[in-house]
């Protein structure tokens, strides 16, 4: 007879079983699983190193190209620039090591550096726009004129212009000596810039950046540089926006100046001059604006070639 102990017994050994089922199904899933994710480890990490063996090789060969840039560098631009006057403007981000070779290439050019301009972050700052505005009216130089756009970095590119470029049809100032120290006092004092002793006007400017700007205000403080560089060019005879690895994205300087065809037609742009070549081409980008031809040179994927003559 089939009593109520018997089905109990029959219930619990089947439920006993399932579990032996799962615990030993489980077991030998969990194990194929374990093995496939080491197995999955391992893929990974060999891909990791071969990926830093290639990043390795590629900083190798960056470094040599660097150490040939530095090396062939003044030969390059060996007299490209004799008889000519250069005035530097930094902006508070740019690196002064740029900076300094920049100066050394233009000295193997056979150029003459007149003087340089920072400007501080408060030239950019969009909070202190109005004030930079009023100022660089009460500091126009006589007898000149500023451009009638109503921002900041126009207006003050067409103040730096006559106080920093002479004239490109005649060679001569454009402001007198008297002038162009009370202006650059008057910048100073209000704290829109720094300026070495004795800044002289020449014919030709690099406008040296750092990289992409960060921050809320980043793509305004970009607009203000970009206008300043392109207003500054249209003063002399020549000027080159010069930008760190990033300056020529949405918001550098030069991303902003690319950006803009009327002032891609005047301004030459090179977004790398971090590094010896670009550089070079600073210089070489310099000599081409006497020919009364820019161009948009570097790495980034808005440069139309990496230097002058070598557009596709």
């Amino acid at each position: 007879m089939i009593t109520l102990r018997y089905h109990i017994v029959s219930i619990t050994a089947v439920f006993l079983a399932l579990a032996v089922g799962v615990v030993l199904g489980s077991t030998a899933i969990s194990g194929r699983l374990l093995s496939g994710l080491s197995d999955e480890k391992n893929s990974l990490a060999q891909q990791v190193n071969e990926l830093q063996n290639d990043r390795n090789a590629l900083n190798a060969k960056l470094t040599e190209a660097d150490e040939f840039a530095s090396s062939v560098g003044p030969l390059a631009v060996k007299d490209r620039l004799t008889g000519r006057t250069v005035v530097i403007v930094t902006t508070a981000d740019a690196r002064p090591a740029d900076r300094d070779a920049l100066t050394g290439l233009l000295k193997s050019a056979s150029a003459t550096v007149t003087g340089e301009v920072q400007l501080t972050d408060a030239f950019t700052d969009p909070s202190r726009g109005d004030q930079l505005r009023d100022l660089v009216a009460r500091l126009q130089p006589a007898g000149s004129q500023l451009p009638t756009a109503g921002d900041p970095g126009t207006r003050a590119g067409g103040l730096f212009g006559a106080l920093l470029l002479l004239n490109p049809s005649s060679n001569q100032p454009q402001a007198t000596p008297e002038e162009t120290a009370s202006a650059l006092a008057g910048l100073t004092n209000s704290g829109f810039v720094k300026a070495t002793s004795g800044v002289k006007p020449a014919q030709l400017a690099i406008v040296l950046t750092g990289g992409a700007a960060i921050g809320d205000s980043a793509a305004d403080r970009a607009s203000t540089v970009a206008r300043f560089a392109t207003q500054l060019d249209r003063a002399g005879a020549g000027v080159v926006l010069a930008g760190a690895n990033g300056s020529a994205n949405g918001t550098g300087a030069i991303g902003v100046v690319r950006a803009d065809t009327a002032a891609t037609s005047i301004l030459s742009t090179v977004d790398n001059s971090d590094t010896p070549a670009g550089q070079v081409v600073v210089v070489m980008a310099l000599s081409e604006q006497l020919e009364g031809r820019s161009g948009r040179y570097g790495v980034a994927g808005n440069a139309e070639a990496s230097s002058p003559g070598t557009a596709s």
